[in-house]
């Protein structure tokens, strides 16, 4: 079985190389250690020295040579808009504040459909619909790429809790 040596961000990989594709939803691209398959079904394997969230469009380097392009999946997503960009900015503000990965656009934003923060969101004014779309959240304030789903920042900001 062959073996991920290294990830690539997107842009720093040469595509042409690509041997296939790996389409992963959001939660399937945080890993460290894990058995996956190619779209075409070629098993390999994802040995990294610790979690990292790959993005829509990143590298993973193929031991031997050879590259798989990362794919973000179509996921069930809220997409959320208002009636104008103070709005959106007040919007991005409150799911920020609640540490959501969200994807932010110049005219709406996406998050993973959750119908509790859907109501909120409701409350709030914004308007939300339900779709399908792949999701590549953005990757946080401390240079991150997406590194940790549910908390996207490290001990800098911790005392600030208190």
């Amino acid at each position: 079985m062959r073996r991920v040596v290294a990830i690539h961000r997107k842009g720093d990989w040469p595509d042409a190389q690509a041997s296939g594709t790996v389409t992963l939803s959001y939660l399937d691209r945080h890993r460290r250690r894990l058995r996956l398959s190619a779209d075409d079904g070629t098993p390999f394997l994802l040995d990294l020295p610790r979690a990292t969230v790959l993005g829509e469009g990143d590298g993973l380097e193929l031991e031997g040579g050879g590259f798989l392009r990362v794919r973000a999946a179509a996921e069930a997503l809220a997409e959320i808009t208002c009636r104008d960009g103070a709005e959106l900015a007040r919007i991005a503000w409150h799911l920020g504040n609640r540490h959501l990965p969200a994807e932010i656009g110049a005219d709406r934003i996406l998050i993973r459909d959750d119908h509790v923060i859907v109501d909120m969101l409701k409350g709030l004014g914004a308007e939300v619909r339900a779709v399908r779309a792949p999701f590549d959240p953005e990757g946080g304030a401390y240079g991150q790429h997406n590194h940790d789903l549910g908390h996207p920042h490290g001990h800098v900001h911790d005392d600030r809790h208190a």
